[in-house]
């Protein structure tokens, strides 16, 4: 019988299924961090008993802290005590632990891939949504909730119920200016922020297959905010070269082995999804959000809808939105004054989107009212930034490196948008508040915030390129 990609992985897993009801699925790796782990942990301990399997439990701190001296104590006393219950509950439960000052510390969803920890078959949990970065690899992998983190801890397993299937098509070959970034929020234009609710999605087609490991990361990143359960990208030689020679990543007879397993996972030709959608890569240029979720896109050349051109899932809060943005409808977005520009999230925090940047920003300086934040989403992506010196031409274009961590893109550290400001992000979400109370956030891909960095202004950046 013919499957799909999720369909090959998801039997592979299943412990057992409740009639009528979900699966019990077994979880190969388990990601925390310091924010939806403490309560788990805390269930853990008024029970007696310990985390089940410790060596399948991967830890790091990354949403509350500083990007700037990492080095001194948190000063935010939220941050800081989340931090400690972290390191403390660690060490109680013999899970291996990336916490600052590490080599390894970084986001989660970015050091995951670059240790070779991911890898292609697996069922992979965080107590975060956008644990579907981790699917670019051919892999299972969602966000889950505070009582399954405790239940992964416990018994590595967790009950659920197989989602419906999509399958996403992106065809030919991509305008210049046109990244990664672009293409996930083109597909939210399209399909709503609530397009993809209760599916799986797999991304297929000829522009997804010409993608980077890193630039398919930032596609099934965003497949939550299309309300996807999780978002999968087939594996191949772009994902095995990537993997290969990584700290975890298997060798010798075992690399040979998990080789052989990997190149079985693909959706068979005939294979039947619950839902299809085609787009054509040419029709896709430079995009940016104009509203309160990341399905209220369009492109930089365009004006900002109105009630009558709008997706009819956003048309009930297109004034609502519209007044939160201080935004007008049949406005253009180009030309939009900037007062921030935020680089970074687990979505463009990795070294290809840094040196996109700084390949963009050499020579140039920002414009002078802009505050521009560098936020690299791992000690490992600092440290080449710095070998590159990717650094020096972020100094010389006015741009700050910080240090790595989730930062500005959302409001649980100090890096916070000040209220009424307007912050060009490349991170996931633009909800109101997001990046502090009363920001102003429009999501856009690198090197459209790069622009705006240079210009002060939301900008066409093939404008500006050679």
């Amino acid at each position: 019988m013919a499957k799909t990609l999720f369909e090959k992985i998801w039997e592979q897993h299943i412990i057992k299924t409740i009639d009528g009801g979900p699966s019990v699925l077994y979880i190969d790796t388990h990601f925390i961090h310091e924010v939806t782990s403490p309560q788990a942990f805390n269930g853990l301990n008024k029970r007696g008993i310990k985390v089940f399997r410790p060596q399948q439990t991967v830890a790091t701190a990354d949403h509350n802290v500083p990007t700037l001296n990492q080095h001194l104590p948190i000063k935010e006393e939220l941050s800081r005590k989340q931090v400690e219950a972290l390191i403390k509950n660690c060490a109680e439960h013999g899970v291996e632990l990336y916490g600052l000052g590490h080599p390894y510390q970084g986001i989660v969803h970015v050091i995951g891939p670059e240790l070779g920890v991911t890898q292609p078959g697996m069922t992979m949990v965080c107590g975060d949504s956008h644990t579907s970065t981790h699917g670019a690899f051919g892999s299972i992998a969602f966000g889950i909730g505070t009582s399954e983190v405790e239940m992964v801890l416990t018994t590595q397993c967790l009950l659920q119920s197989k989602p419906k299937l999509m399958r996403i098509h992106v065809e030919g070959v991509l305008n210049k200016g046109v990244v990664s970034k672009d293409i996930v929020l083109y597909i939210l234009s399209k399909i709503s922020a609530s397009g993809a609710t209760g599916y799986a999605v797999e991304f297929a087609g000829s522009a997804i297959r010409n993608l980077s490991m890193e630039a398919r990361m930032t596609i099934c990143n965003m497949s939550i905010e299309m309300g996807g359960r999780c978002g999968l990208i087939a594996p191949d030689e772009t994902t095995f070269s990537y993997i290969k020679g990584r700290q975890f990543a298997p060798t010798g007879a075992a690399w040979d082995k998990k080789l052989n397993y990997w190149k079985t996972l693909f959706t068979d030709s005939d294979a039947v999804f619950d839902k299809e959608y085609f787009f054509d890569a040419a029709d896709i240029e430079p995009m940016i959000t104009y509203g309160t979720n990341p399905g209220m896109g369009i492109g930089v050349t365009a004006t900002i809808p109105t009630p009558e051109t709008i997706n009819e899932n956003d048309k009930s809060g297109l004034s609502k939105s519209l007044a939160y943005m201080g935004l007008q409808q049949g406005a253009p977005i180009k030309g939009q004054k900037v007062d921030y520009v935020f680089i970074g999230s687990c979505t463009n925090s990795r070294i290809e989107d840094l040196r996109m940047v700084a390949g963009f920003v050499k020579g140039k300086k920002k414009a002078n009212e802009v505050e521009v934040w560098i936020v690299p989403g791992s000690k490992q992506v600092e440290a080449q930034a710095k070998a590159e010196g990717i650094d020096k031409v972020f100094e010389e274009a006015g741009f700050i490196l910080r240090q790595p961590g989730c930062s500005a893109c959302l409001g649980m550290n100090e890096d916070k948008i000040p209220a009424g400001k307007y912050c060009i992000s490349t991170s996931n979400r633009n909800f109101e508040g997001r990046q502090g109370a009363g920001a102003r956030t429009l999501l856009a891909s690198p090197l459209t915030a790069a622009a705006a960095a240079i210009t002060g202004v939301v900008t066409d950046v093939r404008e500006l390129m050679n």
